[in-house]
């Protein structure tokens, strides 16, 4: 069960030193809801690449407030890289990989260093690209948790419902997957969840690659 696992990871120090990544998007308020049952001083890092929208921005503080988390780190690339590699905050028209590498990789990476284990929000039922994700992967020699991989958008509506979560502003306006705000648009009716990231493009991960049929993240 997620929230057994949860324990484990946040309670019970089984993985070592360990933090929750979260884009505080369209699904994220299930696991973090999980989290403060759990731990509400557990770290999380939530990566503000500065593209956000505000919806996001807001309800990222809303959350936090409402499940009482009190150690949600918010963290960005520094803006001497950022003036330095995109002086015009324009590197996703040419290059989306360059991009989201600048503006979320490298600081992740940097933030994820002092930890053993990092919990994601991945979900199976999400894209063709997560399909075969499993609960537990290594990630750059640290372990990668998935507690979410197997539940369906039923088990996550119910979870909302049963806790009464706040939803994501932008979902009300079609939106089912949410990262910055020049990259990301609503979906239509059947396609997948993340089918308004980089539309029009084959990129469909910020960054994230299939290796040996695994989905790993590039290594810092």
């Amino acid at each position: 069960m997620p929230l057994d696992l949860m324990h484990d990871v946040f309670s019970g120090g089984k993985y070592g030193k360990a933090a929750l990544v979260s884009s505080f998007g369209a699904e994220s308020a299930v696991l973090l809801h999980l989290l403060s049952r759990v731990n509400k001083a557990a770290p999380v890092l939530f990566v503000d690449t500065q593209m956000l929208f505000q919806e996001t921005l807001d309800y990222q503080l809303h959350l936090t407030e409402t499940f009482g988390l009190t150690n949600v780190q918010r963290i960005s690339a520094e803006s001497e890289t950022l003036r330095r590699n995109d002086v015009f905050g324009r590197l996703h028209l040419s290059d989306t990989d360059k991009c989201c590498d600048l503006r979320k990789l490298a600081p992740l990476n940097t933030a994820l260093q002092e930890y053993d284990t990092w919990v994601s929000g991945r979900k199976r039922h999400q894209s063709m690209s997560r399909a075969q994700i499993e609960v537990f992967e290594q990630d750059a020699g640290r372990t990668k948790i998935s507690p979410l991989a197997d539940w369906s958008r039923d088990d996550i509506a119910a979870y909302f419902s049963e806790h009464d979560l706040p939803r994501h502003p932008l979902v009300a306006k079609g939106f089912a997957s949410i990262g910055c705000a020049p990259c990301t648009t609503a979906v239509k009716a059947g396609e997948d969840a993340r089918a308004g990231r980089w539309r029009n493009s084959e990129k469909t991960e910020c960054g994230i690659h299939f290796e040996n049929g695994k989905i790993v993240r590039p290594a810092a």
